[in-house]
């Protein structure tokens, strides 16, 4: 069940919509325990189900031709998470949603949303925040792929969540960066004799 603080988190975030909306809400949200490389949704398969990270990190990766994964992006606490194919395009997802480690989300079906907002129009800028955000992140991933070098993301990444430099492999850090470990870790030795 979503905490008072959390609560609050929400309605400082939607302000058009009172606290006892949010919590209305989530009443209809059920509580998920992830375990440390479980998938969450899997590629190729149409999964409208939106959750909020209450507790740790998904790391959102498909596939490459020759083998490889590739880290799009990850995503921790205070995050929504879904399969954007599915939810914005009704198709298959075209990558693979996994638990780096134990992972508590609240979610709910994007379908109960539509259903909720047909009955109640007020709720609207939930789902418009919910959306947006989705949105944001992948275009700013976008973004900074186009505009910033590798060590710039990594510096971003770093001022956006320190920790999650302790809590991800560094493959996977890189990957999401479009870099080897290897060059990696010549970007972090760089940095430190920055200093």
């Amino acid at each position: 069940m979503i905490t008072q603080e959390k609560l609050l988190f929400f309605t400082g975030l939607l302000q058009d919509v009172s606290a006892d909306d949010v919590a209305r809400l989530f009443e209809r949200a059920s509580v998920r325990k992830l375990n440390p490389g479980e998938v969450y949704i899997d590629r190729y398969v149409k999964n409208d189900k939106l959750a909020y990270i209450e507790k740790g990190i998904i790391r959102v990766f498909t596939f490459k031709e020759n083998g490889d994964e590739a880290t799009l992006m990850l995503r921790w606490e205070d995050q929504f998470v879904g399969s954007h194919d599915t939810i914005l395009l009704n198709r298959p997802s075209n990558f693979i949603y996994q638990a780096l480690e134990e992972t508590n989300i609240l979610e709910i079906e994007y379908c109960v949303i539509e259903q909720i907002m047909a009955e109640k129009p007020h709720y609207e800028p939930i789902r418009n925040h919910v959306l947006m955000s989705m949105l944001g992140a992948s275009l700013q991933i976008m973004e900074d792929f186009i505009l910033l070098n590798p060590e710039e993301r990594y510096k971003k990444l770093t001022a956006e969540r320190f920790d999650i430099v302790n809590r991800v492999p560094d493959k996977y850090i890189a990957s999401m960066l479009g870099i080897t470990p290897v060059s990696l870790s010549r970007i972090r030795k760089r940095i430190a004799t920055n200093r």
